[in-house]
């Protein structure tokens, strides 16, 4: 499952990144080390340099920047990889094949300090949670210009329900200051299908020619699907709707801000439940430094490790003990951390069969093209 990973500094980031490999790589021939692979853009500033000082193993770290990279790595031979950063959607997929290792939580003393609750959401992807350690996670929603949609909509507009893209009425008028939705099928379909009290995960086709004829009647309103346009054209005031990630939301209002443009940018769960994702920390089968693997594991459990890391990216982690340790700012915006009840209504998405995934494929093909 793709989500924002820093895409404005992206040749930046990915070539800072690619020297900290190099480096890494010519060093690591004199000292223990651990080869990590991570989505870009996705780790604390410090994080791997006091990783190494603290436990005198060094990182070698690399980067990719789609799930599809990931998996095509893992699945095809031996990646040379120890520790790999998976969505909870790609892990059936790797247990399945056999990609990873169980995790021994007697060599990861920081276990104890993990979320339970999101524990429990992580098993429905890793079940009885053998493989995976959550390390960062967010949640799809609805991010909004505060103006425009009280504008179009006035003061009682529904933006904390799905209604608001939803019910063609609004979108309709929503329509006329630009409305955008994720490119991804395997996301934005199953909140349609969630909107019309089916299944998210759903293998039925009936229940996929439900979501179609919903989203046929809204096309008109629509004005793309993308799945990284829609950041600078919230910030930039653009369009006034979008339907996406949490953390993309956020740096979507940060700009708006720092640009000084008097653009408001708020973004809202809805009250109806939304998916909820979290990117895993994992041990691959074939890791050649096993006992260097679990060590940067456990390293990213200890709480004032991760609190940082969650502070630097405006993403919630799966770290209970660590939550006192993140700024006030950041751990009271429901945006970042949601609240219980809202917890409550989340789900998570999985892989479906080939046959169903042909038949989202047809379905996404039609609404694109509006036909």
């Amino acid at each position: 499952m793709r989500r924002h990973r820093g895409y404005i500094n992206l040749g930046i980031n990915l070539g800072l990144l690619a020297c900290i490999s190099v480096t890494s790589s010519a060093m690591a021939a004199d000292a223990p080390s651990v080869h990590v692979y991570n989505w870009y853009d996705y780790i604390g500033p410090n994080t791997l340099h006091d990783f190494q000082r603290d436990s005198g193993i060094q990182p070698v770290y690399d980067t990719f920047d789609s799930a599809e990279v990931l998996e095509g790595k893992l699945m095809t031979s031996r990646s040379g990889y120890d520790v790999v950063v998976a969505s909870n959607y790609s892990l059936p997929t790797l247990i399945k094949a056999g990609a990873l290792a169980p995790l021994p939580r007697e060599q990861l003393p920081g276990w104890k300090n993990l979320d339970n609750d999101l524990l429990k959401k992580l098993a429905n992807n890793d079940p009885g949670n053998q493989y995976a350690v959550p390390y960062l996670w967010g949640t799809n929603g609805i991010g909004y210009n505060v103006d425009k949609v009280r504008a179009a909509l006035g003061d009682k507009a529904p933006v904390d329900s799905w209604d608001l893209v939803f019910n063609e009425d609004n979108l309709a008028r929503l329509g006329q200051c630009g409305v955008a939705m994720l490119d991804s099928p395997s996301e934005m379909l199953p909140v349609a299908l969630h909107y019309l009290g089916l299944p998210p995960n759903s293998t039925d086709p009936e229940d996929y020619k439900k979501a179609e004829a919903l989203l046929l009647k809204l096309r008109p309103h629509i004005a793309y699907f993308n799945s990284s346009k829609f950041i600078s054209d919230l910030s930039n005031g653009n369009i006034c709707v979008a339907v996406g990630w949490s953390g993309a939301m956020l740096e979507a209002k940060t700009n708006a801000e720092q640009a000084g443009n008097g653009v408001k940018i708020a973004y809202s769960l809805p009250k109806e439940g939304a998916p909820v994702w979290f990117d895993t920390l994992v041990l691959l089968k074939d890791a050649p430094n096993r006992t260097q693997g679990l060590a940067f594991i456990d390293y990213l459990l200890r709480p004032e490790v991760i609190a940082p890391v969650s502070e630097h990216l405006s993403y919630p982690n799966g770290n209970r003990a660590a939550t006192p340790l993140v700024a006030a700012a950041t751990r009271d915006n429901p945006a970042v951390y949601p609240s219980a009840s809202a917890m409550a209504t989340l789900y998570t998405l999985e892989p479906l069969p080939k046959a169903t995934e042909r038949v989202r494929t047809r379905v996404w093909s039609k609404v694109k093209n509006g036909q």
